[in-house]
Formats: structure tokens, C-alpha cells, sequence
């Protein structure tokens, strides 16, 4: 039996239904994470966009790490926080920081989707197996994505701020820990 183009094209684009309408919702600070401030942060290993593995192992007692969980690429909520984290890199940048990216969506989309928005900074994998997601108490099971959810880690390896839902779109309480940080680390 032959299935119609359009059915299968229905059934196909399913998955980036529903994570369009989780990137919708306007999603409360995050309920499922475990971690706390304070908290070693997990470690992991992950693909990157800009080509290789980064592990947040490799960046403790060098840089704050800043870990943006969000649901799915190119849709609305998840396109602007991007977007915002690009426009803003420099304050990131200038308090000693790193910024990531971090959604499942498999390393060939999000090569595509940080090229369309003109990203500087790296969009991190979690497509094969969601460990991290599950790690940092940020995925959503069904259907498979993450919460949108930022972690700031300290260059000690400690989650020293977290946000999530509607406030991590503007990634201004992200900015101000990093700042924060880096005065704290320059005033020691």
C-alpha cells in the first residue's frame, strides 16, 4: 500500500511539532532538575559545531562555563535565546566565560541552525544518547528534548547560577553571574 507524500510528510515533521509547542510554552523555572546551586556540576563529553568534543572537564579552573539547554532549533523561543546569547557574547567573553548551546538535536541541524543565525560560539549535541540532558535533570522524555533551562559554572566545577523557562530567553541573569564571578575571581 502506498502512503500518500503528504501523510508521510505529516508523519516526519511530528517530532519538530512537538518540539515547537514545547519551545512555546512559556515555561517556568526549571521543576525537574535535582541540581542546586552550589552542586558539582556533571561532567560530559559532547559533539560540537565547531567540529570535535568539548567536556566541560577540560575548561575547570580556566573558564566559567555557561550551559544553555534549549528544546529545539529553529523554532521561535529557542531561534531568539540563540540569537540573544550571540548579540551579547562579548560580555560573556569579557567576564572570562564560555558559552554552549546544548539541545538534542542531532550535529548536522545544529551546524545549520548556528550558520543561519551567524552564531561565534558553539551549539553542543546531545542526540545520541541524552545522558547530559538527563544529567543536568533537564530533559523532557516525551518527546525527547530539553527544558530550557541555563546553567552558569563556576571555573571550579560548581553550578553557581541557574534560570530557566522565559528568563533564560533574555540570558541577562546569565550575563550578571558571569560578571559576578569574574569580579569575584579578580578581587581574590
Amino acid at each position: 500500500m502506498e502512503v500518500p507524500v503528504n501523510r508521510l510528510q505529516f508523519i516526519a515533521a511530528l517530532p519538530i511539532f512537538a518540539a515547537a509547542s514545547v519551545c512555546a510554552q512559556p515555561a517556568a523555572k526549571p521543576t525537574s532538575t535535582t541540581l542546586k546551586v552550589g552542586d558539582m556540576a556533571p561532567d560530559f563529553t559532547l559533539p560540537s559545531t565547531a567540529g570535535g568534543k568539548v567536556s566541560l572537564a577540560d575548561f575547570r579552573g580556566k573558564k566559567t562555563v555557561v550551559l544553555a539547554f534549549f528544546p529545539a532549533a529553529f523554532t521561535g523561543g529557542c531561534t531568539k535565546e540563540m540569537q540573544t546569547y550571540g548579540l551579547g557574547i562579548d560580555k560573556f567573553t569579557n567576564s572570562d566565560a564560555v558559552v554552549f548551546g546544548v539541545s538534542t538535536d542531532n550535529t548536522p541541524s545544529q551546524k545549520e541552525f548556528a550558520t543561519k543565525l551567524g552564531l561565534t560560539f558553539a551549539i553542543l549535541s546531545d542526540f545520541k544518547d541524552r545522558k547530559t540532558s538527563e544529567a543536568y535533570g533537564v530533559l523532557i522524555k516525551d518527546p525527547g528534548v530539553d527544558q530550557r533551562v541555563t546553567f552558569v559554572i563556576g571555573k571550579d566545577g560548581k553550578v553557581e547560577f541557574m534560570e530557566g523557562g522565559a528568563d533564560a530567553i533574555a540570558t541577562l541573569g546569565a550575563g550578571d553571574a558571569c560578571s559576578r564571578l569574574a569580579h569575584k575571581n579578580s578581587s581574590n
